[in-house]
């Protein structure tokens, strides 16, 4: 059988799934062949969550971020940490700055000495989002600095969610070199693209948006397959909840939009999820 991955989900997140559901939808994922899935965190709490699911389950694996709609405009110096501060030395890596310290994860030890399942494979989902109204620029940028430093400085990917706001995003990550990366979810336009596959070597991820929509698809050897369930439900479950599951279906839509052998599309992809996140 071949081996898909779900390189985005939220299947962790009990505001979308019971505990029941998602062993449920784990098992039904097993069976289409999707033996790894990525649970994306999104806050500190809900990236503890994605931890906790990870370290209970063979072939899922998690992610620590901030997601840019949870800035809210209040600076993270004010937001309350998760958890007493541990004893001993800090968390992150030498040198992080006091926003990023603010939102460690409940531990004394460096990402680089947690044991897996334990530490994360990204840092994500992180970036910016001008979508909705109300947004505070600044201190989405701010906070994408910080994630983008901690990634760099526990040498870890990034998943990036960008909204509306690639005209910010690209000079942002210009500032980090070394940062890679899979540009989450992707709903821009084919000269934002091609910024993005020319001016990055970040990789994109193509969902079941992409099954009932007119975006633009990257190269077979820049994609990631991903669900980002509950959300964004390919044909033909679209309006339905969303699942692991489901990445077959947009593997199987993606060999007939390139025209290529569907076995093609499920190696190449899963090869470069695993080039990505190590998985």
């Amino acid at each position: 059988m071949l081996h898909l991955i779900d390189s985005h989900c939220h299947l962790h997140d009990r505001e979308f799934f019971t505990a029941e559901q998602a062993e449920e939808m784990l098992e039904r994922a097993r069976k289409r062949g999707v033996t790894k899935i990525v649970c994306i965190g999104t806050d500190p709490e809900d990236s503890m969550a994605a931890r906790e699911f990870a370290s209970c389950h063979d072939g899922v694996y998690w992610t620590y971020g901030v997601h840019p709609e949870n800035c809210s405009g209040a600076k993270m110096s004010e937001m309350a940490p998760l958890g007493p501060r541990p004893a001993g030395p800090s968390p992150w890596a030498a040198g992080a700055t006091p926003r990023a310290a603010a939102l460690r994860i409940p531990s004394s030890e460096p990402f680089s000495d947690i044991a897996a399942p334990k530490r994360p494979v990204a840092i994500g989902e992180v970036g910016l989002d001008y979508h909705y109204e109300g947004y505070d620029r600044d201190a989405q940028i701010e906070l994408f600095e910080e994630m983008l430093q901690l990634a760099v400085d526990n040498e870890l990917p990034v998943s990036f969610h960008i909204r509306e706001a690639f005209e910010d995003f690209f000079p942002v990550v210009a500032n980090f070199p070394r940062v890679r990366g899979v540009v989450h979810s992707f709903t821009d336009s084919k000269k934002v693209l091609r910024r993005i596959l020319n001016e990055t070597e970040f990789y994109v991820g193509v969902n079941g948006l992409a099954t009932y929509s007119t975006l633009p698809t990257p190269p077979l050897e820049r994609t990631l397959l991903e669900t980002d369930a509950p959300f964004l439900a390919p044909v033909p479950y679209r309006g339905n909840t969303n699942e692991p599951a489901y990445v077959a279906e947009v593997a199987k839509w993606l060999a007939t939009k390139m025209e290529l052998d569907e076995k093609e599309i499920i190696e190449t992809t899963t090869q470069n999820c695993h080039d990505l996140f190590g998985i």
